[in-house]
C-alpha cells in the first residue's frame, strides 16, 4: 500500500539483521509507532516471540492486527464469497452514475451526486475525489457487510483499507486527491479504472494466508502512554515521526474507512474536523524533543532494550539524527549503523512548507539504526538530578 515511512526496504537493508541479533533473549517485541505494520509483522512471522504494537491511528492497528493477532491461517475463499454476496446486494441497491469520458463538468456533477449520499459515508466524503462513485459505493458496501467473526473481520477490514490505498486517486498518500486539470485528468481516470473489489479480494487472500508464530496484539495508543506497559526483557522498536505535519493529514481516508465514518469534511483534501484527527507531539517542533526524551527515559527505567530508526538529517519536526543520539545517550549505551533508505519528502506545493514544497515525492537519504542498551538505573537517576521519579517512570510488574 501507499505509505510514506514504510520500513520494508530497511528490513532488507540492515534492519532485519539488527533485529535478528537483538531478538535473542527478549521476552516480547514492542513496536510503539507501528505505521504500516511492516516491522511488527516481520518479527511476528520470523521469530517465536509475541508482538505488541501501538499506533495513534486505528487503520495502522487494523493492518497490523490482521496478522499479528492470529497464529493460524484463515480458510479465506468461503469467507470471501459470503462477504462479496452480501456486499453485492447492497451495491446493487444504488443507481450509480457512470464516470466515462471524464470532463471537468462531469467530475463536478459526480461530486455533487456523491455528496448527496448521506447513507454512504465513504461515498459522501470521498466519492468523486479520491474514488469514482462506483469505487466509493463498493467500499461502503464492503465496509457495511464485513464478516462477523472477529478474526475474519480484522483481516477483511485490513484488506479493504489496503485496496482503497491502492485505488486512491492521489499522489502517494491521501493528503489531497488529483484535481481535474488538463494534465491530471488521465491520472484520475487511471485510478478510477482500478477494480476495488478485485484488489480487496487479492489483499484478503494474501492477509488470510499469513499468520504470526505467537499470538500478539495491536492497540490504539500514544507511544508515551503505551510505554507504561513495558516490562524488563522487552525489545522495543521506535520509528518516530519525522514530519512537522501530523501524519493523520496523510492517512485520513484510510482512517475513515477503518472507523466507518468521519463526519463533515472540508477543503481540497476532504479533511475531517481537526479535533477528530489524531495529534502527535512528535509532529510539533516545539514539543518533539521533550516527547522523545520522556519516551527514552521511560524505556530505560523499564530496563528494556530499544532499536531506533531515524533519518540522519534535520527534519521538519525539529528532530535530527544528531539530536536523537544526544537525547538517547543520557539513558542508554548506543551502538549504531547507517543505511541508505528512501523517505517521503511530503513533496508537492502548498501547506506553507517553504523550501520543502516542489520536491520529488521520495528521496534517497541516510538513515540511522541505533541499538540502545539501558544504563544502570542508579546512573539514570543520578543523571536526572535530585528530582524524584514520577510514578509513570516506575516499571510495572505484570
Amino acid at each position: 500500500m501507499k505509505y510514506m515511512g514504510s520500513k520494508r526496504t530497511m528490513l532488507q537493508n540492515g534492519l532485519g539483521k539488527v533485529l535478528l541479533q537483538e531478538i535473542s533473549g527478549a521476552t516480547r517485541f514492542v513496536d510503539l509507532f507501528a505505521g504500516s505494520g511492516s516491522v511488527a509483522i516481520f518479527v511476528a512471522q520470523k521469530f517465536e516471540i509475541p508482538v505488541l504494537a501501538f499506533d495513534l491511528q486505528e487503520y495502522s492497528v487494523i493492518l497490523t492486527a490482521a496478522i499479528i493477532s492470529r497464529n493460524a491461517k484463515l480458510d479465506w475463499l468461503p469467507i470471501w464469497k459470503r462477504w462479496l454476496q452480501r456486499a453485492t446486494t447492497q451495491y446493487r441497491s444504488h443507481r450509480i452514475p457512470k464516470a466515462e469520458f471524464l470532463t471537468q463538468k462531469l467530475i463536478h456533477d459526480l461530486r455533487i451526486w456523491c455528496d448527496k449520499q448521506t447513507d454512504l459515508p465513504i461515498t459522501k466524503a470521498y466519492g468523486g475525489h479520491y474514488f469514482s462513485p462506483r469505487q466509493a459505493v463498493w467500499i461502503d458496501a464492503l465496509r457495511a457487510t464485513l464478516p462477523k467473526e472477529l478474526s475474519s473481520k480484522k483481516v477483511a477490514l485490513a484488506a479493504l483499507i489496503q485496496a482503497a490505498s491502492r485505488c486512491a486517486a492521489a499522489p502517494g498518500h491521501t493528503a489531497q486527491p488529483f484535481q481535474p486539470t488538463r494534465t491530471a485528468k488521465r491520472f484520475i481516470k487511471e485510478a478510477w479504472d482500478l477494480d476495488v473489489v478485485e484488489k480487496t479480494k487479492t489483499a484478503f487472500e494474501l492477509l488470510a494466508t499469513q499468520s504470526a508464530n505467537k499470538v500478539g496484539k495491536a492497540e490504539v495508543a500514544d507511544a508515551n502512554k503505551a510505554v507504561k506497559k513495558l516490562r524488563s526483557g522487552d525489545l522495543v522498536f521506535l520509528d518516530p515521526p519525522y514530519s512537522g505535519v501530523h501524519y493523520s493529514r496523510f492517512y485520513h481516508v484510510l482512517e475513515t474507512i477503518a472507523k466507518g465514518s468521519c463526519g463533515e469534511v472540508t477543503g481540497v483534501g476532504r479533511y475531517p474536523a481537526s479535533e477528530l484527527r489524531p495529534r502527535s507531539k512528535y509532529s510539533v517542533s516545539s514539543e518533539s524533543a521533550k516527547a522523545l526524551e520522556d519516551l527514552f527515559k521511560s524505556i530505560a527505567l523499564h530496563s528494556a532494550t530499544a532499536i531506533v530508526t531515524f533519518p540522519d538529517h534535520v527534519c521538519s519536526n525539529g528532530l535530527s539524527g544528531k539530536l536523537v543520539r544526544e537525547i538517547a545517550s543520557k539513558y542508554f549505551q548506543i551502538r549504531e549503523q547507517l543505511v541508505t533508505s528512501k523517505f517521503s519528502t511530503l513533496g508537492g506545493t502548498g501547506d506553507e512548507r517553504g523550501n520543502e514544497a516542489g520536491r520529488s515525492a521520495r528521496q534517497h537519504a541516510n538513515e540511522l539504526i541505533l541499538v540502545l542498551t539501558p544504563k544502570a538505573r542508579d546512573q539514570i537517576l543520578l543523571s536526572l538530578g535530585p528530582a524524584t521519579p514520577t510514578p509513570s517512570d516506575t516499571p510495572q510488574r505484570t
